[in-house]
């Protein structure tokens, strides 16, 4: 049976690996009027122990009301820069799902002709008190 033998002191993570949104964000006359791709991959660090014992999802960040958040978000934004939309993600995932620590990367797939994507990523975390 599962013991207390093999806690590993750490943080676990919940995955949300290339969310499709589409959304206005770009510096082109075209970029501000047409929706384009921009794709969200986050990774939430956080303990998932308490879900884990009691078989109860409420009791973790829940990665669907995570990634409707995110869409809704992008999809009203239009921010000219995608490190400021990386910002805002990290703050939403922050501060509205109590996430330890946050990776945010965005991407524009259709930005650069000969390339599969480009964007950024960020980590962003609590400050301690």
């Amino acid at each position: 049976m599962w013991g207390k033998s093999w806690y590993i002191r750490g943080m676990d993570k919940i995955i949300i690996r290339d969310l499709l949104v589409r959304g206005i964000l770009g510096i082109n006359p075209d970029e501000r009027v047409e929706r384009q791709d921009i794709v969200v991959n986050v990774v939430m660090w956080t303990d998932i122990r308490p879900a884990a014992t009691a078989d109860d999802v409420s009791l973790s960040i829940n990665y669907y009301d995570t990634a409707e958040r995110i869409i809704q978000h992008v999809e009203s934004s239009n921010n000219y820069a995608v490190e400021k939309l990386a910002e805002e993600i990290a703050a939403i995932i922050l501060d509205e799902f109590g996430a330890e620590r946050v990776q945010v990367r965005v991407e524009k797939p259709s930005a650069l002709r000969f390339a599969a994507s480009v964007g950024v990523e960020i980590e962003r975390g609590r400050m301690r008190e």
